[in-house]
């Protein structure tokens, strides 16, 4: 169960009981049926708020998270947790990825529960918050590639960060700027500071990714907003609203 900020914020008791469901049903299930790798997906929303930056795969449980999200952060902390158990008592290599902020084509547009990019994809012309906060954007082809990389070749029980590089971060406002530019729309943005800005800075290390996939490239990011705003636009009529 996922969704944006407001969502999030409308429901944490939801996040918490259902994703801890899903957690215990697919773990079991693939011990049950001798699965030999499962690789499962974190976010750094479950990092603890008062942080030091960058943060990295040794900080996970290092105190409370965002007071805005902690159920879903709660539940997906205890993906972790899981796995160290699985493998302590079973010897399974069951292991977590942590993605930061994914975006691209088939992605969940919907203004209320999508994440922010997607959300600023669907309505461009507004944007909730100040657009502040700083946040670090990975393709969805990008980390499909890093998937699979970790299916095959990744062998740690400990948790990998999927990201671009601290450099590459962005503020909403820039992300705000450059779907507008795809989109070359000629109206006025608005930014409504009625609503909440959410975590200000997630900022994430991809250090470890980098020992392993030292030259892995990413798409760049305006290339990867374009694709992404030309498949919205393209197929309307049937994305996810």
């Amino acid at each position: 169960m996922v969704g944006g900020l407001f969502k999030n914020m409308r429901q944490n008791l939801d996040f918490w009981r259902n994703n801890m469901y899903i957690n215990d049903n697919v773990l079991q299930a693939a011990h049950d049926f001798d699965v030999l790798k499962v690789v499962s997906c974190l976010s750094t929303c479950i990092f603890p708020d008062k942080i030091t930056y960058p943060i990295d795969e040794t900080m996970i449980h290092s105190g409370p998270p965002h007071d805005s999200n902690f159920g879903y952060s709660y539940a997906k902390r205890m993906i972790d947790v899981h796995n160290r158990a699985y493998f302590t008592q079973y010897g399974r290599r069951y292991t977590a990825v942590i993605p930061t902020n994914v975006f691209g084509p088939h992605d969940n547009f919907n203004i209320e529960d999508g994440h922010v990019l997607p959300g600023l994809i669907h309505k461009t012309y507004i944007v909730w918050g100040s657009g502040r906060p700083l946040r670090q954007f990975i393709y969805s082809l990008d980390l499909a590639r890093l998937f699979l990389w970790v299916l095959r070749e990744y062998n740690e029980v400990d948790p990998i960060i999927l990201s671009v590089g601290e450099e590459d971060e962005v503020s909403i406002k820039e992300a705000a700027d450059a779907v507008v530019k795809a989109l070359n729309f000629r109206g006025e943005v608005v930014y409504d500071t009625n609503k909440s800005d959410g975590q200000f800075k997630k900022t994430a290390s991809n250090a470890k990714l980098r020992k392993y996939r030292p030259d892995f490239t990413f798409t760049p990011f305006h290339k990867a907003i374009k694709e992404t705003c030309d498949w919205f636009v393209a197929n309307y009529d049937v994305a996810r609203k």
